[in-house]
């Protein structure tokens, strides 16, 4: 950023602040989640703020013996700690857990006094603390005791999100590319460079995740590759390749746009009864508290979700420029509403039998939280139940507390989730520095 912004954003930088968080006192919210989920959520109108309201937490993290509030008849432990941003979480064959610890690459330029704000604001939460760019293996001791064992399994990486094994061939979705590495069953480590396989869309990286999931068939990887931008305010031009599901081929490394219009698809996972991708979405900001609802959909093959120029179906975004009103009657609606703002990172489909009956079938979602909305929404795990393919009722807070009861102080925030070998629900919290682990409180 040159100086001349600097200074400028400096200087109205408190004013302005004090502006989004009065402004955010203004514009409170008028759904919850549970009011705005669903195929048709409600959609209030839009407003356009110079600085947009902002509610953030202050990070305090998790003292001795804190631990997430979780549903009747769950138990939750601490299985992993003092980790440098736990984003995602990927299960093994063998019950080892990997890890992918990392955070923003910090690449985006700082152009506008808007930026460094929201910044500063956010910083304050710890979700922008520095990632630790490596993947941890965690193992159960044999010994009964419980506890676990921390490894450092690929270390050097650029901002690692996604993860996958194939065979004996371990992909690993870096922000700037999918890196492969040879797995042999049992290891700890990996010393050997990882090759690459396909480059990834990574300019400016304002979405920097890659989300990461194979076929069935295991020829093919998807990847959740976010936009450059809230409504592509950088430009079209570094949005190529963007807010989109790509498609790679195992073979040769070759990629195409398998689904677009998803402005970040930070979760992919097949549905287990119709065998059909779905994937969460974060919706774009700064039109309301209540715009736009994040959510959970099947992805069409060659389908085209809105983003940039309107929001579920329809609703034309007039930020978006130039306007492209033919790609608006194509877009298609999501499935499903989540909630605005509440951040999903994180997607798993439950098929296991460790937990209680009325969790299993569904989707667990993590949901990272808002930053510019009040009350907060999100910072929770949240189950979403499925019937005959489809999801139906509202999203069901499973695992709480990660806020205080005041909303001012935030102990950590939940990201990646899935299913160990024994049926457990695994959850990756990077603000928290925590893996947790929830069991039904049967054992």
């Amino acid at each position: 950023m040159n100086k001349a912004i600097l200074n400028g954003a400096l200087a109205i930088a408190g004013a302005a602040a004090l502006a989004a968080a009065l402004g955010g006192c203004n514009e409170q919210a008028r759904y919850d989640a549970e009011h705005q989920a669903g195929a048709n959520p409600p959609l209030p109108r839009a407003h356009n703020f110079f600085a947009p309201p902002m509610q953030v937490p202050k990070y305090v993290g998790w003292k001795n013996g804190e631990a997430p509030k979780v549903a009747p008849g769950l138990k939750i432990e601490k299985i992993a700690s003092g980790l440098e941003h736990p984003r995602q979480v990927y299960v093994l064959p063998n019950g080892d857990i990997l890890v992918a610890e990392s955070n923003s690459p910090n690449e985006e330029a700082v152009t506008t006094p808007k930026q460094l704000i929201a910044g500063l604001i956010e910083g304050r939460s710890g979700k922008k603390g520095e990632g630790a760019n490596r993947i941890t293996l965690l193992r159960k001791r044999a010994d009964g005791s419980g506890e676990w064992d921390k490894y450092v399994f690929i270390d050097h990486l650029h901002s690692p999100f996604g993860m996958q094994l194939i065979g004996d061939t371990l992909y690993v979705a870096d922000t700037d590319a999918i890196l492969k590495y040879p797995y042999k069953d049992g290891e700890t480590g990996i010393s050997t460079r990882g090759v690459e396989l396909a480059d990834l869309p990574d300019t400016i990286n304002h979405h920097w995740t890659k989300s990461l999931l194979a076929s069935p068939d295991g020829k093919k990887l998807y990847v959740g590759v976010g936009s450059n931008s809230n409504v592509g305010e950088n430009g079209l031009d570094v949005e190529y390749r963007r807010a989109d599901v790509l498609e790679v081929d195992i073979a040769t490394g070759g990629s195409r746009i398998y689904a677009a219009g998803i402005r970040n698809p930070t979760g992919l996972q097949w549905e287990p009864k119709t065998g059909r991708l779905w994937a969460i979405a974060n919706e774009r900001d700064e039109i309301g508290a209540d715009l736009v609802p994040d959510y959970l959909t099947s992805v069409q093959e060659g389908g085209f979700y809105g983003w940039p120029y309107s929001y579920y179906g329809h609703h034309v975004d007039r930020r978006a420029q130039p306007q492209r009103p033919d790609l608006v009657a194509k877009a298609i609606s999501p499935d499903y509403a989540i909630g605005s703002h509440v951040a999903p990172l994180g997607l798993t489909f439950y098929t296991g039998t460790g937990l209680p009956e009325q969790y299993r079938g569904g989707a667990f979602i993590g949901e990272h939280g808002s930053w510019d909305r009040s009350p907060l929404s999100g910072y929770a795990v949240a189950y979403v139940a499925f019937e005959n393919g489809k999801p139906v009722g509202a999203p069901k807070p499973v695992v709480t507390g990660f806020a205080s009861d005041d909303q001012k102080e935030l102990h950590g925030a939940p990201v990646g989730v899935t299913q160990d070998r024994d049926g457990a629900l695994v959850i990756a919290d990077d603000v928290g520095n925590v893996v947790w682990r929830v069991t039904g409180s049967g054992g």
